[in-house]
């Protein structure tokens, strides 16, 4: 049976989750700013509360951003160093995917409308719909100011995410929102089982960052 193993540091939360024999263990701490010191013991304890070694691990699922540049790109150093260690597959993740993953989980919402708040008048933005037991997107995700997000066709559409907070009264109208929903290994986890099954895991050296913002690394110019 396969053993998946979960993390995610793209936003104020930390979580890291781990599935084995069909059981998933799971830890979430919001902690702003420790994600680098806090997340490989975070791995460390599942692992042992699992009774695991590191190197049992069939493959390793993370959340690919959107969401703030330093740490997604935590994950990713994390990720490919764990990877290429082990020489173990690796899951990239959307962010905005697990946002809405939680919605369902948490909230039965079957149409989610994520917003990340990306800072600088705009938010990470994406459009998700359930088909069995996944959250599937429709259309491509965005950094866009509020007032340029758009809906799909359908009804009760569930907001998530903390754009919603930051520009409620900017975003398309909602049946309901989680304002202070950010997103869960145990979700990212589930995904990546969905994404497993359909052989998509990617060599380590394919675990690249999605920023969406183009500009989010060019150090300014100098006069």
């Amino acid at each position: 049976m396969t053993t998946l193993l979960a993390l995610d540091t793209a936003t104020e939360a930390c979580s890291v989750a781990l599935l084995h024999d069909g059981r998933v263990l799971s830890h979430y701490e919001v902690i702003p700013r420790m994600h680098a010191q806090r997340l490989l013991p975070m791995v460390q304890t599942l692992l042992e509360q699992a009774g695991l070694a590191l190197n049992q691990v069939d493959g390793i699922a993370f959340g690919r951003g959107p969401g703030a540049f330093t740490g997604v790109r935590i994950a990713v150093g994390v990720v490919q160093g764990l990877a290429f260690a082990l020489e173990r597959p690796v899951l990239p993740v959307s962010n905005l995917a697990c946002l809405a993953q939680r919605a369902w989980r948490e909230h039965g919402a079957r149409q989610v409308a994520a917003a990340i708040d990306a800072r600088m008048d705009e938010v990470y933005w994406g459009c998700f719909r359930l088909d069995g037991e996944e959250m599937r997107p429709l259309g491509r995700e965005a950094v866009l100011p509020p007032e340029q997000a758009g809906l799909p066709d359908g009804d009760e559409w569930f907001g998530a995410g903390t754009g919603w907070g930051t520009f409620a009264g900017r975003l398309p109208v909602v049946a309901a929102c989680q304002a202070d929903a950010l997103p869960h290994a145990e979700d990212l986890l589930t995904l990546a089982r969905f994404a497993w099954a359909r052989g998509e895991a990617v060599a380590a050296d394919e675990a690249q960052p999605v920023y969406l913002r183009d500009n989010v690394a060019t150090p300014k110019k100098t006069p």
